[in-house]
């Protein structure tokens, strides 16, 4: 037991912390931080501690008397890889098969470790979900390849203008752009046929899925501000999408 050894509860309170930011970070649901959080302090020895999680912050305390701590969150991804380790040594640490020390260092190493999927296979994965999706929507195989290209492409101009422009909104409207620029010039130059089915199936893979259900679980848990923010920031990607695309048709029809 950790007791009231301020060194000790320093290290839970730092291990506690580095769990929920690789969680948020990652995509976890807040719930399931703030309750991940608990369960691993409570398991490390200090049973009474308290945590608020918001989509930008976690704020950790372990009794009334010392003061919470505070980490912002500034980047946030989807990789749900991260999010099942950091439960994994979660529930170690609950059977007693971690130290303190242990957590931390694989907590740290789960923290660094590269995304599992490269930019390549990210790339790869997008484009051809584009066709299928098109298919999905009604499209003819005609419409296949020209969505494959439209929808990778697209998911590479977000990854690119989004390291150039900090801002998810802007990066989402200017891919949103240059899908409907391409699908238009594949129309025109005989590529496809069904102009709607390309643009919707290519911009299915920015559709923001996990973060609208993430919002509508934070909603029936009861976290009502991160549910709400989290709305938010989803109707704020689905507008840059329909902005992007709403630009391009005023051009051109």
């Amino acid at each position: 037991m950790i007791g009231s050894n301020p060194t000790e509860q320093s290290r839970v309170i730092a291990i506690c912390l580095l769990a929920g930011k690789i969680m948020l970070q990652s995509g976890g649901e807040t719930y399931r931080v703030e309750d991940t959080m608990k369960r691993m302090a409570a398991a490390l020895g200090l049973p009474h501690s308290h945590s608020y999680v918001v989509p930008t912050g976690i704020f950790f305390s372990v009794d009334a008397t010392e003061p919470a701590k505070l980490i912002r969150i500034s980047e946030r991804t989807t990789d749900l890889d991260k999010v099942s380790e950091v439960n994994a040594v979660s529930r170690r640490i609950g059977q007693g098969e971690l130290s303190a020390q242990e957590a931390h260092d694989l907590l740290v190493q789960i923290e660094g470790k590269p995304s599992s999927y490269s930019t390549a296979v990210q790339l790869g994965a997008a484009a051809l979900s584009s066709g299928c999706f098109t298919i999905m929507f009604g499209g003819g195989w005609s419409d296949f390849l020209p969505a494959l290209i439209c929808g990778g492409i697209g998911y590479a101009a977000v990854i690119a203008f989004h390291r150039l422009v900090r801002v998810k909104f802007f990066a989402e409207l200017t891919a949103s752009f240059v899908i409907g620029m391409l699908a238009f010039f594949l129309i025109y130059m005989g590529v496809g046929h069904e102009r709607d089915k390309i643009i919707i199936g290519s911009v299915m893979p920015l559709v923001p899925g996990l973060l609208i259900t993430n919002a509508v679980r934070d909603l029936m848990a009861g976290h009502l501000v991160s549910g709400l923010s989290k709305g938010a920031e989803a109707f704020l990607t689905a507008f840059a999408i329909g902005t992007g695309i709403a630009v391009v048709f005023s051009l051109f029809m």
